[in-house]
C-alpha cells in the first residue's frame, strides 16, 4: 500500500512561497484543522514555540486531493547551493502532441510563471522531441517545466 507523505520546503518567506506554489500549481491555501481558526492555533496547540511561528499561509493542497500537501517551513538559513530535489510541471501537454505544440504550452507557462515572481533560467533542452525550461522560484529553488 502507497504511502502518504506531504513535501516540506525549507523557505525564508513561507506565505509567499505558498501563494506563489498555490497559483503554480493549481493548488489551494490549505485550510486550517477543524476546530481551529488558523494553522498557527493548532501548532500552539502542538506547543510549537512562537518564535518558530510565521505569519501568512504555510500551506497548500491540492483542491482535488490527488497531489501531496507542501509545508512551506521557515528556516533561518538563506539557500546556498544547487536543490537535490526539484519539480517538474508538466505544462506540454502529452508526449505525443507536436512538439511546436508542447514548447508554446511550456513558454506560455514560464512567462506566466515568471509574472508570479519566479525566475527563467533557460531552456535546458530544445533538441529532437524534448523541450523544457529551467526556472528558479521566488526564494530561488529550481524547477523545471516540460
Amino acid at each position: 500500500m502507497p504511502v502518504r507523505f506531504q513535501l516540506v520546503i525549507d523557505c525564508a518567506d513561507p506565505d509567499r512561497l505558498a501563494r506563489f506554489w498555490a497559483a503554480a500549481l493549481g493548488y489551494e491555501l490549505a485550510p486550517a484543522p477543524a476546530g481551529f481558526a488558523a494553522w498557527n492555533d493548532f501548532y500552539r496547540e502542538l506547543g510549537v514555540p512562537e518564535e518558530e511561528l510565521a505569519d501568512g499561509a504555510d500551506r497548500i493542497s491540492d483542491p482535488e486531493g490527488h497531489g501531496p500537501s507542501i509545508w512551506f517551513h521557515a528556516v533561518p538559513d538563506a539557500k546556498s547551493v544547487k536543490n537535490r530535489l526539484h519539480l517538474d510541471i508538466r505544462a506540454g501537454g502529452e508526449w505525443t502532441d507536436p512538439i511546436g505544440t508542447r514548447r508554446k504550452r511550456v513558454d506560455a507557462e514560464a512567462s506566466r510563471l515568471a509574472g508570479l515572481g519566479a525566475t527563467i533560467t533557460g531552456a535546458l533542452s530544445d533538441e529532437g522531441n524534448f523541450y523544457a525550461v529551467g526556472m528558479k522560484d521566488p526564494e530561488g529553488n529550481e524547477f523545471d517545466i516540460n
